[in-house]
């Protein structure tokens, strides 16, 4: 029986680098689209996150089912509990990326971001790009460094979100509305994206340190 039960953990967390996986996937093509205003990659992006919603409840169905009928403790239930946690913030990373393809996907065959800032926007998408790439190893190995690294990409976010910002509020913007509500939506989405992978990188120091003020969610 404990053979059954250390087996589904390990799947769990194969199926937690699964996610992360198409998370990865999902940022890296929704921001191609929208920087290059690409329709046909944004509508992958934009159909591909039904795959990651699945992959969460399939997830989530069975952390539940291991819940009920083993009833872990101690470092096992860390575990489940944890999986549960990661695969609903992981989801929701899944959902802003599909914001910003859909963003791209509104103003085809225009660029959703005006010229003027589609550097500071570049620097955000490879910024958001290194987390989601970097969560996916994290999960592989749990090298806790890589959770520090983590959370630098997520500085950068921020302080190119303030960027946006700043270029919106100075005398110089000459964007339309569209544009300024663009710029505004997909700041935020980034840096939200950011937020959350911080989220779940220190649910992985919680899981592997026990560390209970390790935890802690991005709201």
């Amino acid at each position: 029986m404990r053979d059954i039960f250390d087996a589904e953990l390990t799947q769990l967390g194969d199926d937690l680098v699964t996610l992360a996986g198409r998370v990865e996937r999902a940022i890296t093509d929704a921001g191609v689209a929208l920087l290059t205003a690409d329709l046909a990659l944004a509508e992958t992006v934009i159909a591909g996150d039904l795959e990651i919603d699945a992959l969460e409840r399939d997830l989530d169905e069975r952390c539940v089912l291991l819940l009920a009928q083993q009833a872990p403790v101690a470092t096992d239930l860390r575990i489940v509990v944890s999986a549960l946690r990661m695969s609903a913030t992981m989801e929701r990373m899944g959902d802003l990326a599909r914001h910003v393809a859909q963003v791209a996907r509104g103003r085809y065959p225009r660029h959703a971001i005006p010229h003027g800032l589609s550097g500071t926007f570049a620097e955000m998408h490879d910024a958001a790009v290194r987390v989601a790439r970097r969560l996916t190893t994290l999960l592989e190995n749990r090298d806790l460094a890589i959770a520090e690294s983590i959370e630098q990409d997520d500085d950068l976010l921020d302080e190119l979100h303030e960027d946006s910002f700043t270029a919106l509020l100075g005398g110089s913007w000459t964007g339309t509305p569209q544009e300024t509500v663009d710029v505004t939506l997909v700041g935020r989405y980034y840096e939200r994206f950011g937020d959350h992978g911080v989220s779940v990188a220190r649910r992985v120091v919680y899981l592997v340190t026990g560390n209970v003020g390790e935890e802690i969610s991005a709201s």
